[in-house]
């Protein structure tokens, strides 16, 4: 009885470590084909004491979020092969995104983010490294006034421009040639003897009788047949 039952616990013995070292055979790794996104954001040149803490890198958009340590460094892991658009966030600084490529041979490839060409490739050094482009600007600055605004008023240049071809254009014409002023002047339009309004008023009040016309009357129109 006593021989059966170590027997039966040999057995049992041998059955378990074979059981554990089938499935330490076929256990699958957790982290296999799973990489780490590597990188480092530089400071801003005037560091404040709460950088650290309000820095943050996502990772496309937010599906994952990395921390930075104190030197700076960041480390995302666990990440399948895959394209990975890396965006660093501080609500003081402007940082430019960045994307990472990963095959699956876990070959790396950094290049610059951009939304409007994507095809476009400019590859960066990787381990990522970040710099700051500028600080955020939340307020627009109120614009001074200028004097060329009121000189590019629309009802300023109505005013304006009239006089200065009032003012220019007869200087332009004392300043051409004889020839061409006799042509300005043959292309004039003729005048024509137009009887003055006291005469046709004469004429019609006192019955088609025109009356006599006055000395000056007739100088004047002894000018008009001489300048024809």
């Amino acid at each position: 009885m006593a021989m059966s039952y170590m027997y039966l616990r040999f057995a049992v013995a041998v059955i378990c470590l074979k059981l554990f070292t089938f499935a330490e055979e076929h256990e699958v790794p957790e982290n296999s084909d799973k990489y780490t996104i590597d990188g480092t954001i530089l400071p801003p040149d005037v560091i404040s004491p709460e950088w650290l803490l309000l820095t943050k890198v996502l990772v496309n958009g937010g599906e994952r979020i990395g921390f930075l340590r104190n030197d700076g460094s960041f480390h995302i892991s666990n990440v399948e092969p895959g394209s990975y658009a890396i965006e660093v966030v501080n609500p003081n600084h402007i940082y430019e995104p960045a994307r990472v490529d990963i095959n699956s041979k876990g070959k790396f490839r950094a290049r610059k983010l951009n939304y409007v060409q994507t095809n476009l490739v400019q590859q960066v050094p990787y381990p990522l490294k970040f710099k700051v482009r500028g600080p955020y600007k939340y307020f627009q600055v109120r614009e001074a006034w200028r004097i060329t605004d009121f000189l590019m008023n629309p009802m300023v240049l109505m005013m304006v421009l009239p006089l200065l071809v009032i003012m220019v254009l007869p200087k332009m014409m004392n300043a051409a040639d004889p020839e061409t002023q006799r042509e300005m002047q043959q292309m004039q339009m003729p005048k024509y003897d137009v009887p003055e309004l006291s005469e046709m008023m004469t004429s019609l009040f006192t019955g088609g009788k025109r009356a006599p016309a006055p000395a000056n009357a007739r100088q004047r129109l002894a000018k008009r047949a001489a300048k024809m």
